[in-house]
This record gives C-alpha cells, sequence and structure tokens, in this order.
C-alpha cells in the first residue's frame, strides 16, 4: 500500500500482545487498527475491547477478526467501541462462503466491488440468500449452545489435551492455555511434520488441521508458532483439534487413543529421532544462512 505504513505488534512466548507497546504505536499518524479476537492456531483471545476502547480514545478506527470467536465466547458489540467486525459462517457450521461484515452506525466505508445497489451500495451482486438464511440459523444455534460451548466442550478439550500430552514426551500446548478459546488446542510435536500426523489421521477418520488453512501447501513452519518463539523442531509439527458442541466423548476418547501410535511411528522414521529419545537437533538445519 503506497503511502502507508504497517506497524506490526509483537506476541510473547504465549502469543499474548504487550499492552504497553500497543499504547506507544497509537498516534495520529494511525488510521485503522485491527486485531484478531482470537487467534486462528492457538486460540489464545485477546484484550480487544480495552484495545478498541484505547483507539477511539485517539479517534482512531478499530476493525476485529472475530472468525475464530464468534459463536465460541459471547459478544456484545453495543457495549464496545469496535468499528468493524468480521465473521465467517463455516466456523460455527453455516455454510462455507457465507460471512458478515458489522458496520458501527456513522462508519465511513469505501466498498471493494461496485456496481449494483444491493447491500445499500456496500457490495454490488445478487446476495446468497439461502446462505445468509444458514449463517442466521447458525448464529441461533450457537447462542443456544453458548453455554455449553463453555462449558461442555471445554471439558471435552481438556480431556483430550490431557490424554494426548500423559502418553506422549517432548510435546506441549501452544498459546496462552489460560486464556483461550473453550474449543481448540494446538499441540506442538517435537521432531516430525505435522503433515504427516494428518495424513495418518485421515486414514482412520479423524480431522484436523495443520497450521492455518490460508497457509496450507506452504512448506514453511507457521508463522504465527515462529512470532512465539516455537522453535523449528516443534514448529513443524503442530496439530490444531477443534472441537465443538457436536462431538462427542467417545470420539475424543478414539483420538486419544490413535494419536500416541502415529506419533511413535513417525518418530521411528525421524532422522533427528533415536532409540531413546532426540539424537540430534534440528534447529541449524533448518536456520536461514547469509552470504
Amino acid at each position: 500500500m503506497e503511502g502507508f505504513i504497517v506497524h506490526k505488534l509483537m506476541v510473547d512466548k504465549k502469543g499474548r500482545v504487550d499492552i504497553d507497546e500497543y499504547k506507544s504505536l497509537l498516534n495520529d499518524r494511525v488510521a485503522v487498527v485491527s486485531v484478531m479476537w482470537a487467534n486462528n492456531e492457538t486460540g489464545t483471545i485477546f484484550p480487544v475491547e480495552e484495545m478498541a476502547e484505547l483507539a477511539a480514545a485517539k479517534g482512531i478506527m478499530f476493525h476485529t477478526d472475530a472468525v475464530q470467536a464468534v459463536g465460541k465466547i459471547p459478544i456484545d458489540l453495543k457495549n464496545t467501541k469496535i468499528d468493524m467486525l468480521s465473521l465467517s459462517g463455516h466456523k460455527l457450521h453455516a455454510p462455507k462462503g457465507i460471512g458478515v461484515l458489522y458496520l458501527r452506525r456513522g462508519c465511513r466505508f469505501r466498498p471493494l466491488l461496485r456496481g449494483g445497489h444491493q447491500e445499500r451500495g456496500r457490495r454490488a451482486g445478487t446476495e446468497n440468500s439461502a446462505s445468509i438464511v444458514g449463517l442466521g440459523m447458525a448464529c441461533e444455534l450457537a447462542m443456544k449452545h453458548m453455554e455449553t460451548e463453555n462449558t461442555t466442550v471445554r471439558a471435552l478439550r481438556d480431556k483430550l489435551e490431557k490424554g494426548i500430552l500423559s502418553q506422549i514426551t517432548h510435546c506441549f500446548p501452544t498459546g496462552d492455555v489460560a486464556n483461550r478459546l473453550p474449543n481448540t488446542s494446538n499441540i506442538a510435536f517435537e521432531y516430525i511434520e505435522g503433515e504427516a500426523i494428518l495424513l495418518l489421521l485421515n486414514k482412520l477418520g479423524i480431522a484436523a488441521s495443520s497450521g492455518s488453512a490460508c497457509t496450507s501447501g506452504s512448506l514453511e513452519p507457521s508463522h504465527v508458532m515462529r512470532a512465539m518463539g516455537i522453535p523449528y523442531t516443534a514448529a513443524h509439527g503442530t496439530i490444531r483439534f477443534s472441537l465443538s458442541v457436536y462431538n462427542t466423548e467417545d470420539e475424543v476418547d478414539r483420538v486419544i487413543a490413535a494419536v500416541p501410535p502415529i506419533i511413535e511411528q513417525l518418530r521411528k522414521l525421524s532422522p533427528y529421532w533415536g532409540d531413546k529419545g532426540p539424537s540430534a537437533n534440528p534447529e541449524a538445519s533448518f536456520a536461514p544462512t547469509y552470504a
């Protein structure tokens, strides 16, 4: 963006932002702040309401990417200073390809797609009515199940995580485990590749993800993991397990039983793993070299 300067906030080892650093960046040269409500890989929740208040005090517009958070945790926009919020329907069981951009009344907006007068001139093109209805129903159901999401689903997530960590060495949960979405567990398995884990899980009918969908096809480790200082030995082996109100305890038990043999199998093939555990430090192998 010619003429624009983009400032990026750093995060600590748990993926948390430094509010004091954020405050130091707010000045009259800042036009808009955009912050995720919750990270899409670790589930770490960010203090967006406080950050929006601080931005508003400086006359700065505030946008939040709430794709991961909507439907998982309570959100009341009337009591915030958030100007814009975006969400995707497929994250709360609505059809794929439908989303929402919330604009606070009076918020200035320049459309990307021009032509027709649909959506009050904000986006030209015939509306996808069927998916819009589907998203509306998905939101109703998410509101209905919000308490279950934050109690039963959270308990299933914790059981899954504890069951895996208790059986496998050299693995750990990433992000801020004390302040994250109730349905998300991102576990780093050292000395193996996440894609290989997914292939073997898929054969068993278990769906999980490595990194984010936005970076699928890339051989580079997750930028989220690297921003937190996760070493390459673990960043390449992160797997995200996402649960919902439609998951059962039997399914969680099946995953707990399936993961340890997969990790053991893959580590036997790893050049960095021996009979007694790690046999080499591959961090140097991944480190960039400079002429």
